[in-house]
Formats: structure tokens, C-alpha cells, sequence
């Protein structure tokens, strides 16, 4: 049987005509006279479709008018599950090839009408839809020459003309009611903006020291560059840094350290930083000091009654003293 098979391969390979290349695959073309569907080269040969959708895409188009296609029915006939046909199917939607609407039947339920499109381009363009003829009327015998006939021009028939009727009057619509006009709800008062911190005394040497460090700001961070009215409307604050012993190279690194990018108002960022972390002023040596502890009085033992009490000075206690007469 497999010598048969090969001696007939051999010669379909033999008649096909021009020279026969060293690899690659090679057509051996019979032409179908039943039972074959013309699949166009934009779908079998397409550049984007995976083979699943390639593959279901030509098996739709075989298919006659009224075939079930939907997911179910074709993990049923094919081993691939339902999750690969969908993406298939999807595909194929994406690309034009598969239309997929749902209707409503007449008894109220919803069907899903499944359209496919051979040519999606042509269908884009505008061209005409060729209504499908079903496998089962195709003809399977030669063709037969057209004959021509004589055609005869009927009459024309009288049409009658139908009669007006009369228009109904339109029904007036009730106006829909106005809907309720909703308040916007009352949000929480925005906070005012605290004000920037002022020193006791904004000495000559303080002003021009906070001059001095705003305007030097640009050296260390590019984006920190500020105008003189920036400079003057900040100088009370870092002044107030000042006065509280804050050095100036604490005051620079706390004013240039992380940056918003892009950074538009610096002047309003130097102004919130110099409101938000002012440091409290140093304590002085006397509120480091740990306070002093009270003076304790020590225990003492009663030459008496051997019970101890609290006293600087030993002897009786309380109730010995009463006993024997003893002043307090």
C-alpha cells in the first residue's frame, strides 16, 4: 500500500512543470470538483492571526448558513478548550473576519447572530455582500451553456392608488418630572495659612544674615534661585531660625534637601519648610539640670517598742512618746 502511495506521489511530482526546487514544500495541485471552499491568502497567510484563529476562521467560512459556532460547539468538535477557541474567536473579531450581535427572538429571549466575512477589507470599502449559497444546492455536474431567448416586455398593470388616511393626532407626552437639584455637601473649612515665623528682634545683623543664606541657596540647589522680593518676604523666618541657634548649615540642608521635580513656586516651598519644622528654641542650663529630689527622712527604731518610724534623730516613737509622758 505504501509502494502504491509513493509511485503516485512520484508522479504528481513528475507533472508538475518547470523546475522542481532543491527544499522547501512543493504543490501537488488537483483541482476539487465537490466539497471546497475558496479561502482567500489574507486569511490563511495572515500576519497577525495566530494558527488556532487561522484554523477556526477557515473551518467558520467551510461551514453552511445556520451552522452553531459559538465556543461550546467548537471545543466540542475540535481537542483545543474553550479558553484558546475564545481568544481565537476574539482574534478573528478584531481583525473584521467574525461579527458577533446579540437579538432579541420574538418570545423574548436574546440569541447571539453570528456573521463572517470572507473579504473584511472589501466589506469596509463598500463592497457588495455575495448572499452564500449552501453546500447542500451547489451543483456537482458540468456546467451548461447559457441559452439565449427572445424575452417578452409585459404590459404595464394598472396600480391603484391607495386611498389617505387620515393622521392621527400626536398624544401628548407628559413632561417628566424635574429632578430634586442636590446641594453639594458642606465640606470642612480649609485651615488658614499660619503665618511666618517672626524673631523678638530683627536686628541689622540677623536681616542681613538671613540675606545673606536665602540668596546663597542657588549655589547648592540650581532650583532654589529667588527673587529679591522672595528674599525680603523670607528673611523674618530664617531670622527666627537664627534666633533660636539654628546654624546655617542646618537651616541650608532642611530649606534644600529632596527636592519636588519639577519644582515651579520655590519661594512657596521655602516659606511652608521655614513655617512647618521651626525647631523650639534651645533650653538653658538650668531646664537641663535633672531636678533635685526631695530630702527623704530616714527609718528609725523605737527604744521602746522596737517599731520603726521615719525621724532624724533616733528615740521613741509616736506612741511610746504619749505612753511615757514625752513631749513631740
Amino acid at each position: 500500500m505504501d509502494t502504491q502511495h509513493d509511485i503516485a506521489l512520484t508522479h504528481a511530482l513528475a507533472a508538475i512543470p518547470g523546475p522542481v526546487p532543491p527544499s522547501g514544500v512543493l504543490h501537488a495541485v488537483i483541482p476539487h470538483t465537490s466539497r471546497f471552499t475558496v479561502v482567500g491568502n489574507h486569511l490563511a497567510q495572515h500576519a497577525e492571526l495566530s494558527l488556532v484563529a487561522i484554523g477556526i476562521g477557515v473551518h467558520i467560512q467551510s461551514l453552511p448558513a445556520g451552522s452553531k459556532v459559538g465556543i461550546k460547539a467548537l471545543a466540542a468538535r475540535f481537542p483545543e478548550g474553550e479558553v484558546k477557541i475564545a481568544c481565537a474567536l476574539r482574534e478573528l473579531e478584531a481583525h473584521g473576519y467574525l461579527h458577533r450581535t446579540r437579538v432579541r427572538l420574538p418570545k423574548g429571549r436574546v440569541a447571539t447572530r453570528t456573521v463572517f466575512c470572507n473579504q473584511p477589507g472589501a466589506v469596509l470599502r463598500g463592497g457588495g455582500v455575495v448572499p452564500v449559497v449552501s453546500p447542500a444546492v451547489r451543483s456537482t455536474g458540468p456546467a451548461l451553456a447559457p441559452v439565449r431567448e427572445h424575452l417578452r416586455v409585459p404590459e404595464p398593470v394598472p396600480v391603484a392608488v391607495p386611498e389617505p388616511t387620515a393622521v392621527p393626532e400626536p398624544v401628548p407626552v407628559p413632561e417628566a418630572p424635574h429632578a430634586p437639584v442636590r446641594l453639594p455637601l458642606r465640606t470642612a473649612p480649609t485651615q488658614p495659612r499660619r503665618p511666618l515665623p517672626h524673631p523678638q528682634a530683627l536686628t541689622p545683623e540677623l536681616r542681613q544674615a538671613a540675606a545673606a543664606l536665602l540668596a546663597d541657596l542657588r549655589r547648592h540647589a540650581g532650583e532654589l534661585v529667588l527673587s529679591e522680593d522672595a528674599v525680603e518676604e523670607l528673611v523674618p523666618g530664617v531670622a527666627a531660625w537664627l534666633e533660636r541657634d539654628a546654624t546655617t548649615d542646618t537651616i541650608r540642608r532642611t530649606l534644600a534637601a529632596d527636592l519636588p521635580q519639577p519644582l515651579k513656586h520655590p519661594a512657596r516651598l521655602l516659606r511652608h519648610r521655614l513655617t512647618a519644622l521651626l525647631p523650639p528654641p534651645l533650653p538653658g542650663i538650668h531646664d537641663l539640670a535633672p531636678p533635685r529630689r526631695a530630702p527623704v527622712t530616714p527609718f528609725q527604731t523605737c527604744d521602746g517598742c522596737e517599731r520603726a518610724f521615719r525621724s532624724h534623730d533616733p528615740g521613741h516613737c509616736r506612741d511610746c512618746r504619749a505612753r511615757y509622758g514625752e513631749a513631740a
